[in-house]
């Protein structure tokens, strides 16, 4: 897997992440840079984590799948692809209505955020990557666009939030046909 390929996943993981901030950046009345700052801190941490737990589990099971590894990443990441896409369709007024986010509902959010990065990482010793540079983009990457998520939700309202996690979803399809298509 190259490094634009690592982009492009990392990009799709952030969708969700991407997706709340957006929509914390809605119901805040002002978006301040030390919320902002947390809610990414907290979903970019997950998002790295999760797939260096996923690529611990990942490598164990290889030996059993080698074989069908690259069926295994496109479907892992087709499912999870079009969870996002259908998920996007869903209206979450209930985040909505609560203002600004507590811990213990941000931790939650940045465990739901990340459970597919749990799933990619369990792909990721099939791929053979380094697990380090990995997770460190991203984390990155899920860093900087929920920082960037609250302050364009904030500015930009309603107007596209669901459209961005079907995006992402999209994007993981894609790269699971990409992956599909190389081991043919």
């Amino acid at each position: 897997m190259n490094v634009i390929t690592v982009f492009a996943v990392a990009f799709g993981l952030a969708m969700d992440a991407f997706a709340v901030s957006v929509c914390n950046g809605v119901i805040a009345k002002e978006a301040k840079v030390g919320y902002a700052f947390k809610l990414a801190l907290f979903f970019g941490l997950f998002q790295a984590v999760m797939p260096v737990a996923g690529w611990f589990i990942g490598i164990e099971a290889y030996r059993f799948i080698s074989e069908i590894d690259h069926w295994i990443a496109f479907g892992l990441l087709s499912l999870i692809g079009a969870k996002m896409i259908f998920s996007s369709t869903k209206m979450k007024l209930d985040e909505r209505e609560k203002g600004l986010i507590g811990i213990y509902v941000l931790l939650a959010l940045s465990v739901a955020t990340s459970i597919d990065a749990l799933v990619v990482g369990f792909s990721l010793p099939l791929l053979d990557v380094s697990i380090k540079t990995v997770a460190l983009i991203i984390g990155g990457v899920t860093f900087s666009l929920s920082f960037l998520g609250v302050f364009i939700g904030n500015r930009l309202g309603h107007f596209f939030e669901n459209k961005i996690e079907a995006i992402g979803g999209l994007v993981l399809i894609g790269i699971g046909i990409k992956i599909l298509v190389e081991h043919l």
